[in-house]
This record gives structure tokens, sequence and C-alpha cells, in this order.
């Protein structure tokens, strides 16, 4: 099957509907989703980066509803999880009317990488389930290998998968992982899956070369380290902030490793 082909019969699911317990107190004020990377909220860089391979992309939303909704209206089709979330099989499982016999991509919202997606077609067979991994063996999911947020599945995987909770690993990519039918592609470049506020800082630096990152409107009276200043922050005179996040005038999240 030529790329093209594949591509013409593809849709693309990003993954936003999770509650980023483990990044609050950020995601107390913003889905993680909405968290900005580089001044770019996550589920934007995410459909950017889906956007070459296929215009038909969908989010699904749970945690944040509301924000997601304003901040996506008109842009892409909005999968609303009530009353529960329902896990990433169950995502897709609640968009297989939507998907209708298409190959997917799913990348989820909170995976920070500069990986070009076109690697998870080029040369793809169409029928087997293919992730895109990095090197990491300190965390690695498969042997060494790190899944870093996305992946294509046939239709043929993803017609299967109830509007139910579940995961995919657990219902997918596990089983067919020990089966030996799970393809791999490395991708290289760093990853951060902005989980914590560590990785959420790491990869604000990444994106910024090392500097730290303002956002729009901000106002910076003080020193940055390392640091990250979201829209409308201020940072006080005589304040030096070093490898941490400030959200409005008086949170400050210590995020150095």
């Amino acid at each position: 099957m030529s790329d093209a082909a594949v591509t013409d019969r593809l849709a693309a699911v990003v993954l936003a509907a999770g509650a980023g317990t483990r990044l609050r107190p950020l995601t107390d004020i913003l889905p993680k989703a909405l968290c900005p990377v580089g001044n770019a909220a996550l589920v934007d860089l995410a459909i950017e980066r889906v956007r070459p391979l296929t215009p038909r992309i969908a989010v699904n939303v749970h945690h944040g509803r509301a924000l997601l909704e304003a901040h996506l209206a008109g842009r892409v089709h909005l999968s609303v999880e009530e009353p529960d979330v329902l896990g990433t099989a169950g995502a897709l499982g609640q968009l297989r009317d939507w998907i209708d016999g298409r190959a997917t991509v799913v990348v989820n919202a909170d995976a920070w990488h500069g990986i070009d997606l076109s690697v998870l077609v080029e040369g793809w067979d169409g029928e087997r389930v293919r992730l895109l991994v990095v090197d990491d063996p300190a965390r690695g999911d498969f042997g060494p290998w790190r899944h870093c947020g996305a992946s294509i599945m046939p239709w043929s995987e993803v017609r299967r998968l109830p509007a139910a909770f579940g995961g995919l690993y657990e219902a997918c990519w596990g089983p067919r992982w020990a089966e030996g039918r799970l393809e791999l592609v490395a991708g290289a470049g760093p990853f951060f899956d902005c989980g914590t506020p560590a990785d959420y800082l790491a990869a604000n630096l990444a994106a910024s070369g090392g500097t730290s990152v303002v956002g729009e409107g901000a106002r910076v009276e003080g020193e940055l380290v390392r640091s990250v200043v979201w829209p409308g922050g201020v940072v006080h005179r005589g304040e030096r902030l070093v490898e941490c996040i400030r959200v409005g005038e008086n949170l400050t999240v210590a995020a150095g490793t």
C-alpha cells in the first residue's frame, strides 16, 4: 500500500480527556491539554502534528470540558465523554462511527516531541498496529523502547473496541507485543510526556532551546533562570525564579529535577 493510499483513508484522534493529576497544581487552573509549551497549548501542538497526515481530526474531552470546547470550537470534531472518562481504548470505541472504516493515528495531547509523524505511515502495510517509540531503557514500555504518544491502528483493530472504559495497552498493544505482532518505529530526538512539573518544564526548555519561556502579556521585573511564566503571569522585582513555573502573581511551582 502506498503512503498516499494510507493517508487518503486516515483519521486522527487526539487524546485530551485526562485529569492530569500528576501535573497539579497547574491542572487545577487549566486542563493539561491547554497547558502551554513554547507558548502554544499542548492540544494545538498535537493537532498541528497530525494535520499533515489528514484533515479529519477528532479530540476527546472530559476533564476541563468547557475550556477545551471553547478553545477547539469549529476546528476539529469533538468527542465528549460523559458522565465518565473512557480511557484510551474507550475513546476510540466511542468514535467508531466517526472513524467509519479508516485507519487511525492516535496521539496523546500531552506528548511533546519534534518527530515527524509521517514515519508512522511510511511503508506501513495497513494491517499491523504500529507505535512510535524512543530509546529509553530506564522507562521502556517494550523492552528498552518507550512509547512516545503516537500510533497508527488499522480499522480491523479500532472497530472491535467498545465505547467503555479501557486502555489501549491492555486491549491491544500489550497482547500484540507478547505475540510478536506489534510494530515499533523508532524516532530520534527528545520526548517528554508533560505528566509532571519536571517533564513539563523540560519540554518548554527543549522547545525554547534552553531559555526561559515568557507567555503573552506576562510581566517580568525579576530574574528568570530556566523557568516558565504563563501568559499574564507576574514575576515581581527582587524575585529570582530558578527552574520554576509561575502562574498569575503568586503561584510558583518548583519543577527542577
